[in-house]
């Protein structure tokens, strides 16, 4: 590969990197003020009504908050290798996400479309990162 490539290359997936690392914050931040966007997870009978859900939800939403913010900091300041490798270890949490909506018998759509094929893109983004 041309270095010229490479480098196209490693600027297109840090740059989706980012907006990834934008999506999850705003998926955290909504979860603050539409809890019952949670539905959308693909868990089927989720009770976004429940106090000790909403209790749960919050904590999913600090944490994924905090992650989208790790993101973000590893696209400012760090090397391409080091933010390919925390996409590569972060690619874990929708492969878990979309075995946990498979287990509770949910939607294939949020399996595979929502879940699964963010686990793609990660894992490409990280390999676009590793590679260049």
């Amino acid at each position: 590969m041309l270095t010229e490539e490479a480098t196209v290359l490693t600027t297109v997936a840090t740059v989706f990197a980012g907006l990834l690392g934008v999506g999850v914050i705003l998926m955290g931040a909504r979860a603050f003020w539409a809890p019952q966007a949670a539905v959308g997870f693909g868990i089927p009978g989720t009770p976004t009504e429940s106090p000790s859900f909403r209790a749960w939800l919050t904590v999913k939403a600090v944490r994924d908050t905090a992650c989208g913010l790790f993101i973000l900091i590893l696209v400012v300041g760090a090397s391409p290798q080091l933010l390919g490798w925390f996409m590569l270890a972060a690619t874990g949490i929708p492969v878990g996400d979309a075995l946990i909506v498979r287990r509770s018998n949910g939607p294939r759509a949020a399996v595979y479309g929502i879940h699964g094929a963010t686990a793609v893109a990660m894992l490409t983004i990280s390999v676009l990162l590793l590679v260049g």
